[in-house]
């Protein structure tokens, strides 16, 4: 089955404006401090997107939950004296980043990448142990919110468990992975992990709005 095509709309970067492939997406948004941009399945929604205020197509969509009234009350709110962290990746493997944001305003704390090769369960693993990191190092008592179940497995298991072979494509990647697999040996952290509802709170804060 082919891909479907995508367009990319560019509002902050070093040119705004819509692009229909990712690697020119990349290039005016690489290197730009708090670029904004977004896929979109069609030219004209692309279009259409461009035109209007970005804050109605990323972080900021109306969420309605499928669960009961019951399951809500049992799961209850986000603890908001945390952050959040997700990745995402274009293609798996393919061009993946990483980032932390505050649960509650979603004010960016950290982000990493693009890089060229990576997947988004490397990027996830790599957010936690970041955020781990960053935390201990600032004696921080927020806990840590992912939305990746086999993320919060590997970190507990202090191994990154990808199948994605070492080339010199990712290496930049895989010296991050080392290093992390490192911290998490030689270090002991109190922060706590915990699993995002997303049924029941819609996406991660951290989430980049490119699905």
């Amino acid at each position: 089955m082919s891909k479907k095509k995508k367009y990319y709309t560019v509002w902050k970067g070093h040119k705004p404006g819509v692009y229909n492939t990712w690697n020119a997406c990349k290039a005016q948004t690489k290197d730009y401090p708090s670029a904004v941009y977004k896929s979109f399945p069609s030219l004209e929604a692309a279009t259409h997107a461009l035109n209007s205020n970005p804050k109605d197509f990323i972080g900021n969509k109306s969420f309605t939950s499928g669960l009961t009234s019951e399951q809500l009350k049992k799961i209850g709110r986000p603890n908001y004296n945390s952050i959040s962290v997700d990745a995402a990746s274009s293609g798996n493997p393919g061009i993946m980043e990483y980032r932390g944001v505050d649960t509650k305003t979603k004010k960016q704390i950290f982000i990493q990448g693009p890089f060229q090769q990576g997947t988004n369960n490397i990027g996830e693993f790599l957010a936690i142990v970041h955020g781990l990191a960053l935390l201990k190092k600032n004696n921080s008592n927020l806990l840590i919110y992912t939305d990746s179940r086999t993320a919060m497995s590997w970190v507990k298991k202090k191994n990154c468990n990808t199948k994605l072979e070492r080339t010199d494509k990712n290496k930049d990647v895989f010296n991050l992975i080392d290093r992390a697999v490192s911290w998490l040996k030689n270090n002991d952290y109190q922060t706590t992990i915990v699993k995002w509802e997303t049924k029941a709170w819609g996406e991660i804060p951290a989430d980049f709005g490119r699905k």
